[in-house]
């Protein structure tokens, strides 16, 4: 049997500096005294702070704010090591912020938007990593603004953002792409401390995303083009799907593809009470409700989106600030299927109070139906509330690998 721990220091040097999940690392760095010794836990991403993005004199931005913050959040699926009963074997997810002004202390987040639940009263304020199987699905950076005091400020006008960080040895150096409240796209330089906003813009940009080291962006037709930060030059690489209403850009098993959400503003015929009944539910009537997506792959020599037919296993998931994907079995071994998870309004014509706010909802590829994750049981287990076995575990002392929690 092979004797793992008397790997030469420089070669497991070298492959812990190819992890670049921090989580992956705690681990790489938890089996033994010499992997841990050979490999340097990895330095925290700081909290930038950004100035204000030009609104081209529309005064969108909250009039106290005086600039960004940039934090870091992962998205996580967690599972038990030694699952003692069926629904342990399903994994719960979630996504965590650091509190950089206390070291190993998080928010916990849900993990397609900025919602903060409320702590179960038994949750572990601290949590063991190492007691669980830990992976990290998905990362994303959030732009905050903020005021004169340092406290965040809401605004209904901040946009995705990706970043690319060039170099680490002596500072963070850092380049951010994001979406003008001009629909148009706008990159940051931190060596500059300087924005710009590029004028090319044939339709409206819907999502900017990082993919082999490139940034990415594909507009509300479908049109995809590689943003070279440099020269600020935009390159065409896919042509327009057309078709549906809001896209969005993921990868999944090292392939780039476009989700295209097909919206509808269509009303219910009236009777005489119409008037009454939109007044009463106006959510229903007024806002647009999701009814299907389509999905296309990334095919840059023809430089073209091919229809997916089947997602072979997979499962999507369309964040407000970040996309990520899974394999179904992974998540919920005992279930098969693909599907896609999203924020929006989801109404399957028997409830229409369940069109009042944004939902969690989720799409069957094979069927084409769309349904409340709630009421799906072994999706609705994947989300907040944790699960039995993580809020019945012991509180146990500060160890590698351990955080601690808040709401």
């Amino acid at each position: 049997m092979v004797d793992w721990s008397t790997l030469p220091k420089d070669l497991l040097d070298l492959i812990s500096k190819s992890l670049e999940s921090s989580f992956d690392l705690i681990h790489f760095r938890s089996v033994c005294s010499s992997w841990r010794s050979a490999a340097e836990p990895k330095r925290p991403l700081p909290t930038h702070h950004l100035p204000i993005l030009p609104d081209n004199g529309g005064s969108l931005f909250p009039d106290s704010a005086v600039g960004f913050r940039l934090s870091h959040r992962s998205i996580l699926l967690i599972k038990p090591h030694e699952p003692h009963m069926e629904s342990d074997s399903f994994g719960w997810l979630i996504k965590v912020e650091e509190d950089h002004s206390t070291p190993r202390k998080v928010t916990l987040l849900d993990p397609l938007s900025d919602v903060r639940n409320s702590i179960p009263e038994h949750f572990p304020r601290v949590l063991d990593m190492s007691k669980f199987k830990v992976r990290e699905l998905g990362s994303e950076c959030k732009l905050h603004y903020f005021n004169t005091v340092g406290d965040i400020v809401d605004s209904l006008f901040l946009e995705k953002a990706v970043v690319k960080y060039l170099d680490c040895d002596v500072e963070y150096k850092f380049v951010l792409l994001t979406i003008h409240v001009s629909g148009k796209l706008a990159v940051y330089t931190s060596w500059d401390r300087a924005w710009t906003v590029i004028d090319d813009m044939p339709s409206p940009y819907d999502d900017v995303f990082l993919f082999d080291g490139r940034f990415f962006a594909v507009d509300n037709n479908g049109r995809a083009v590689v943003v070279d930060y440099t020269s600020l030059k935009l390159t065409f690489v896919a042509s327009p799907v057309f078709g549906g209403d809001k896209k969005y850009l993921i990868e999944s098993c090292g392939e780039m593809l476009l989700v295209d959400m097909y919206l509808s503003l269509e009303a219910v015929d009236g009777d005489p009470g119409f008037a009454e009944e939109i007044l009463e539910h106006p959510a229903f009537y007024m806002n647009e409700r999701t009814v299907k997506f389509k999905v296309f792959k990334f095919v840059e020599r023809e430089k073209s989106w091919a229809d997916v037919y089947d997602l072979e296993d997979k499962m999507l998931f369309l964040g407000d600030d970040s996309t990520f994907s899974a394999s179904t079995s992974d998540i919920l071994p005992l279930c098969g299927g693909s599907s896609v998870f999203f924020n929006g309004n989801v109404y399957n014509g028997e409830d229409l109070g369940a069109m009042q706010d944004r939902d969690l909802g989720v799409f069957d590829f094979s069927s084409g139906k769309i349904e409340l994750a709630q009421k799906i049981p072994e999706y609705a287990m994947l989300f907040w509330p944790p699960p039995p076995w993580v809020t019945s575990h012991e509180r146990v002392e500060y160890h590698t690998g351990e955080t601690s929690s808040r709401s």
